[in-house]
């Protein structure tokens, strides 16, 4: 394969050597170039010799000197310089076919590209890996690669992706784990599948891999759309609690093999089970925070470490924050925290019921502008209403509804400021500083 350069940034090394927007790039240093992975592997020299052919259809090979970890400054017309990949499975508890109709399109696409697990997180079922992908990720070291294993029963596995391939993933883990490459797996929980001993076969034989470094248990979503799809069931308090104390047997066994908990339960399944959230220091290095694992325990600390340098003052602030109802608890103590440390500030706090997928989804990324304007629109909202920016896509400008901020801004006749999950953040947005 071959890729067409758009353009050439200038000044870079590649600029100086001579190569042109329209020149099409075969190979660096005789490694024949696929996608942006290999571009950026086999970039990293001071000497690269690059294979180009020109517009006029002529073979040319173009010596570049550069730092080692330099860019050679090619711009391509995708960021991966081909298509993203798509996912074959078809998981009977996909959130995506859950969605209803008329959304954005993009939101329909199902990705399960590795190349996107390595260079933005992305988690990866490995059912539609190629051999040349499994080499080329020994091969580059690539690490961590985040996989959603969901179980480690090969029949299991296929009937709950629906893809014959999907009993291979033990297969392919251990590959990475015996070249060194380090793995986050990510547990989709099913009451009655992959819970109970099928949780706990999967946690065994997670376990054996060194290189894993955590494992994340999240529960299943069940939005309102689900006519015609498998029949699955929520988690209750009696089901959640069972998968934690799982999760804590486990832990116990991965602390005595190796010195460390590498296992965990997400937030919901704490809220759902009516048991506190741990602290902050119970989570290590938060490296499943994508999942929900450690988000509300980060928060609260943050929060309180930035409370702790503010001095007590006085304001005359009114400001809302909306929020999803599995938060809702929190934000309000926090709100609360901020009041007593500022007298004349007044923090409204609300819970946002989610209409649009159902009254199971609670969380706050998942909360739609529309659902915001019906519960609000009769509300005092006082000078800004916060957001987590979790409820908007990439680009911080549109709820999962396409409704822009500036248009709820202006449909609610207040100034809306989406808040990242960061606890200092958070209080400045809150104390107005």
């Amino acid at each position: 394969m071959s890729v067409i350069i758009k353009d050439i940034e200038k000044k870079s090394p590649a600029h100086k050597a001579g190569i042109k927007s329209g020149d099409t790039l075969v190979s660096l240093n005789g490694n024949i170039i696929m996608d942006v992975l290999d571009y950026r592997f086999y970039q990293n020299n001071e000497k690269v010799i690059a294979e180009i052919i020109n517009s006029k259809g002529k073979v040319k090979t173009i010596k570049i000197k550069k730092g080692e970890y330099d860019e050679l400054g090619m711009v391509f017309d995708t960021y991966l310089m081909d298509e993203k990949r798509s996912c074959k499975n078809k998981c009977v508890f996909c959130f995506i076919d859950q969605l209803p109709k008329g959304l954005r399109e993009s939101l329909y696409f199902k990705d399960d590209d590795s190349r996107l697990s390595f260079l933005f997180g992305n988690y990866i079922t490995l059912t539609n890996i190629t051999e040349h992908e499994i080499e080329r990720i020994i091969k580059m070291h690539i690490s961590p690669i985040n996989i959603s294993v969901h179980t480690t029963n090969p029949e299991l596995r296929v009937k709950m992706m629906t893809n014959k391939n999907a009993g291979k993933v033990l297969d392919v883990m251990r590959r990475f784990n015996d070249a060194g490459i380090k793995m986050n797996s990510q547990l989709v929980l099913c009451p009655d599948y992959n819970d109970g001993d099928e949780l706990r076969r999967s946690l065994d034989d997670l376990l054996e891999l060194e290189n894993m470094e955590c494992i994340a248990a999240v529960p299943v979503g069940l939005t309102k759309y689900r006519d015609g799809l498998t029949e699955l069931v929520p988690f209750n308090k009696g089901t959640a609690t069972q998968v934690l104390d799982i999760i804590d047997e486990y832990a116990e066994k991965s602390t005595q093999k190796y010195g460390e908990r590498r296992i965990y339960g997400s937030d919901e399944f704490y809220l759902l089970s009516g048991r506190d959230i741990p602290s902050a220091d119970f989570y290590g290095g938060f490296l499943q925070l994508e999942n929900g694992v450690g988000l509300w325990a980060l928060l609260k600390s943050e929060v309180e470490e930035a409370l702790a340098y503010i001095e007590q003052g006085s304001c005359d602030r009114h400001i809302s924050i909306a929020t999803g109802v599995a938060a809702y608890p929190l934000l309000r103590e926090i709100a609360n925290k901020c009041e007593q440390k500022y007298s004349g500030l007044k923090c409204d706090v609300y819970d946002i019921k989610n209409n649009f997928f159902g009254e199971r989804i609670t969380v706050a990324g998942l909360v739609t502008a529309a659902d915001i304007y019906d519960q609000l629109k009769d509300k005092n909202l006082g000078d800004t209403l916060l957001i987590p920016s979790s409820m908007l896509r990439a680009e911080g400008d549109m709820f999962l509804d396409s409704i822009t901020v500036k248009e709820l801004s202006e449909k609610l006749n207040v100034s809306i400021m989406p808040i990242d999950n960061n606890g200092f953040e958070l209080v400045d947005g809150i104390l107005g500083r």
